[in-house]
């Protein structure tokens, strides 16, 4: 009989689960950023008086006091801005190391993101390396990580 928590879950699941990355939890104003994730689209706010694109969610644009936004699928294509190498151990966020960047979207905005398909090395993270949007799967939500765009 397999060994069982003080949850009554086997011990393997909630091993399992300690690894894995952490979901997010969407908030009021980010539901529409998480649903498009979860139906494979980069979505992000626009400023309906300037035309001008913002990250990460809000009620109004930061451009206007009180202004309209609005939502528009992006293109997913990005640069390398800035970013680390964490190598922190399970269960921080999953087995490591893993890079945590900063990312400028080809519409403006910066965005923080997880790169995925390439070493976590210094010399393989060159800043302003073209990147393109993928979406990993985390327990019932699908979260926004880029890959460099040579290793698609």
């Amino acid at each position: 009989m397999p060994k069982v928590t003080a949850l009554g879950r086997p011990a393997a699941e909630v091993q399992d689960d300690r690894l894995a990355k952490p979901s997010p939890k969407p908030s009021a104003e980010s539901v529409p950023f998480w649903a498009a994730a979860n139906r494979g689209e980069l979505m992000i706010q626009r400023c309906v008086t300037t035309g001008r694109f913002f990250f990460y969610p809000r009620t109004y644009s930061p451009f206007v006091t009180g202004g309209a936004t609005e939502w528009v699928t992006v293109s997913g294509r990005a640069t390398l801005y800035s970013y680390i190498i964490d190598f922190r151990p399970p269960p921080a966020f999953g087995p490591g190391p893993n890079v945590i960047a900063v990312v400028e979207l080809a519409e403006g905005p910066r965005m923080m993101t997880n790169l995925v398909g390439v070493e976590p090395d210094p010399e393989q993270l060159p800043l302003d390396m073209a990147l393109m949007v993928e979406f990993e799967p985390r327990g019932e939500q699908a979260v926004p990580v880029f890959r460099p765009v040579a290793a698609q």
